[in-house]
């Protein structure tokens, strides 16, 4: 999240997206930046391969807006998504390094789109005929016999490249143009498909994906269809699946299924007789629900479900793609006494239902039924239902592959925070979809909390309600933490002295066998007098397993130094194991607090909060290696390949190194060469283990008139390494001016006008590191540098 200076020198980076192909080709032919700081993308757990899955598609005011300098929409609801497009009106949109990160550190698969609109039709043609040469050229001899359309495989090989450069996972082709060399090109087409998808997987790996939205036809018409017919279906043979146009009728969706099925397997990829064809599943093909409306069933909005109680996700088996989600916050956002946090109950809303049963959610009307469309049977749709209850929740990657960490942070904030310390504060709010993590999806839109352990269940006494908030005034690390609130009733049972509750938080999928550490820093917000609370992190496997290869947890609580950490949050960190054949795989677990009360009066309601700042899970290691930073360094950067967001040249740039060192050991006690033991621990060698970094903060402080440094402690935050648009591990571009609060100010440093102004003198930056597991840095393992 570097800091910019403010929305007017926003502007996304060159190349950020492509108008033409022939933008493309100039692309292809440069020396591209090195996108290094992409997170790939990690298997979820095994899910329900007869359910249908959730397709997102995300066109947001055009793309490319989300400005660092304000509040912008964020997607939130990742486990229940199983694919994410990001959509704009250019001709090739790439995900910005942002959003891949979001949607990768969640385990799911993020797409980029080719879109073809009115004016397009020579770039279709260029699309399959390649590149064009700047030499005069031409055929030897006319040929003698008829042939079709040359196809050339140069645009699947750039599209490809610029997937596997980028780290997204694939591209929706959108061609809502004629295609005017009619059945020719449009076979054609289909098998360029086929070459685009050999590419794809050869560069980016076997989940790649293609996907065809339904609007041109097999004689080259633009007609959308509204399902999956003889009209688009060679479309939907050579790509990987189909998005269906939205405006269809309420029986399409099973006439869809009918019709696939009907389908012989020589077309939809037997694999046993058929391994060359794509093999084709009635969950690859996505019915199109647009949240706008527009023509689809139930209107949009808070009637998109009746739509999707149609499509029938978790009976029929197909799949659902959700078109212009941020309607919740397009729709709002000019309305009087509108606010992040009202939009977010918006949103909640729509997404995992009323918090409180009194929650109000307005429901559209039906519009009229379309031509020869029968009204939807009674029952089939009259209580709304949230999006997120048609589809399987799946966790994020297990945590032996991608270190789970989370602050709680919607990628949006009005504050910045490092260990509890406010160093940055913007009214107006900033930016960094980068900086998005879970949010808890075990907690809205309320934690379903219920007593814990085998004494604890009480006749005639209430189970605590609980309630969920995104907190943006005070945080641990980053910009936000996660309100927990109880409310215990009054009672006069001989049980209310001691209660203890559990509260899932988060779901995660374990590895059985394998052991982990976990870590929770948290801070009660409310002091009780003649009350004691006490908080403590635990994992439990998450349903119902009656047949469960699993023994349940082994859980041990870890002493650590500081348990009490500064400004009031304190620290619990835990090692467990889930017992069972290490065959067994993964399982669906929950990780969460126990809350156990102890109050003297019982008889009047008690109420309480406590904030969770960061959550982190990850692979014991023995023995554990030290991160740090090695050094720093400060260049003036090449403006070509720099992907500053803003048009004025920058000062320079900063860059550094991560090194590891190892604990002390007692020396080996070798006698002979025969001896069976190894000199030190050894390190991991099955799987990675150097260290990396989440982030960096960078703060910035000059020197005194006397030529000496100030105290680190003086110097100001000016920003974060990795931001949305960023795709550089180690690297932090330094602007001529930093926007920064007025609140925010230290000795020799002017802020005027809300811009850090660096002097002509020395300056010293420093360079803090954070941890995959959330650990910040100490000075003592950072580094400076001097300019």
């Amino acid at each position: 999240m570097p800091l910019l200076g403010n929305s007017r020198d926003f502007a996304p980076p060159k190349y950020a997206y492509f108008e033409s192909l022939e933008e493309l080709d100039e692309w292809a032919g440069t020396t591209s930046l090195v996108f290094d700081n992409i997170l790939p993308l990690y298997p979820r757990m095994n899910r329900d391969e007869q359910r249908g899955r959730l397709l997102v598609c995300h066109d947001y005011k055009g793309g490319y807006t989300e400005s660092p300098f304000s509040l912008s929409y964020t997607f939130n609801f990742w486990s229940s998504c199983d694919t994410f497009v990001y959509f704009s009106h250019h001709r090739v949109t790439v995900p910005p390094p942002g959003w891949i990160n979001a949607s990768h550190r969640q385990g799911v698969k993020i797409l980029g789109t080719l879109i073809f609109e009115g004016g397009g039709e020579q770039d279709c043609l260029r699309l399959l005929v390649g590149k064009l040469p700047k030499s005069r050229t031409g055929p030897v001899s006319q040929p003698t016999t008829f042939t079709s359309l040359p196809l050339s495989s140069h645009y699947a090989r750039v599209l490809a490249d610029l997937a596997k450069q980028r780290g997204f996972d694939g591209y929706l082709l959108n061609f809502e143009c004629p295609l005017v060399g009619g059945m020719e090109q449009t076979r054609a087409l289909a098998a360029w498909i086929t070459l685009l998808q050999a590419e794809l997987k050869l560069k980016v790996g076997s989940h790649a994906e293609t996907m065809w939205y339904d609007s041109v036809i097999i004689n080259g018409r633009l007609a959308w269809q509204d399902r999956l017919n003889s009209l688009n279906l060679p479309f939907f043979l050579s790509s990987s699946s189909l998005f269906s146009n939205y405006t269809w009728r309420n029986n399409y969706p099973s006439l869809t299924a009918q019709y696939f099925l009907s389908l012989d397997s020589s077309l939809t990829g037997d694999v046993t007789s058929h391994p060359h064809i794509h093999q084709k599943k009635l969950q690859d093909i996505y019915m199109g629900v647009d949240v706008w409306g527009r023509g689809s069933h139930g209107n949009g909005g808070f009637g998109a479900f009746k739509a999707i109680s149609h499509i029938a996700p978790s009976l029929l088996g197909l799949s659902v793609a959700l078109f212009g989600q941020a309607w919740t916050w397009e729709s709002e956002q000019d309305k009087s006494g509108w606010s992040w946090d009202s939009w977010w109950t918006y949103e909640r809303k729509l997404w995992t239902g009323r918090a409180d049963p009194l929650e109000e959610i307005s429901v559209p009307d039906m519009p009229p039924l379309k031509h020869g469309e029968v009204p939807c049977e009674a029952g089939i749709h009259d209580e709304f239902t949230s999006l997120a209850s048609y589809f399987q929740q799946t966790p994020p990657p297990d945590p032996v592959l991608l270190p789970f960490h989370t602050t709680f942070s919607p990628g949006v904030g009005r504050r910045w925070f490092v260990e509890g310390r406010e160093v940055f504060n913007r009214p107006q709010g900033w930016t960094d979809v980068n900086k998005q993590m879970a949010l808890g999806d075990f907690v809205w839109p309320k934690p379903v909390i219920s007593w814990e352990g085998d004494i604890m269940d009480p006749e005639g006494l209430e189970i605590p309600d609980a309630k969920s908030q995104i907190c943006m005034d005070n945080a641990w690390n980053g910009g936000s933490s996660l309100r927990l609130s109880l409310v215990a009733s009054g009672s006069e049972s001989e049980h209310a002295a001691f209660r203890c509750v559990w509260m899932p938080v988060q779901s995660l999928a374990i590895t059985v066998a394998r052991v982990y550490e976990a870590s929770a820093v948290y801070k009660l917000e409310t002091e009780i007098s003649g009350v004691d609370i006490d908080v403590a992190l635990s994992i439990k496997t998450f349903g119902d397993l009656p047949n469960s290869p699993t023994s349940g947890f082994e859980i041990t609580s870890l002493s650590v130094e500081e348990t009490n950490l500064e400004r009031g949050w304190s620290l619990l960190k835990i090692r467990f194991s889930l017992g069972g054949s290490p065959q067994s795989g993964s399982q669906h677990s929950s990780l969460g607090l126990i809350i156990t009360i102890v109050s003297e009066e019982t008889t009047q309601p008690l109420t309480f909060s406590l904030l969770l700042g960061q959550l982190n899970v990850y692979p014991s290691l023995s023995p554990p290696h030290i991160p740090s930073l090695l050094w720093a360094d400060f260049t003036v950067p090449n403006t070509k390949t720099t992907s500053s967001a803003t048009a004025r040249p920058p000062l320079g740039a900063l860059t550094w190194e991560v090194s590891a060192s190892f604990p002390s050991f007692d020396s080996p006690r070798i006698t002979s060469p025969e001896d069976s033991i190894a000199a030190w621990p050894a390190q991991p060698s099955a799987e990675a283990w150097f260290p990396k970094l989440l982030y960096v903060n960078i703060y910035a402080l000059e020197y005194n008139s006397n030529g000496m440094p100030g105290k680190v402690e003086d110097a100001v935050w000016i920003g974060t390494s990795g931001s949305g648009y960023e795709g550089m591990r180690n690297t932090f571009v330094v602007e001529r001016g930093i926007s920064l609060s007025s609140s925010v100010s230290a000795p020799n440093i002017s802020t005027g006008d809300g811009v850090l102004s660096i002097g002509t003198g020395k300056m010293r930056f420093y360079v803090q590191g954070v941890t995959e597991s959330g650990v910040v840095l100490d000075w003592a393992r950072c580094v400076f540098v001097d300019v």
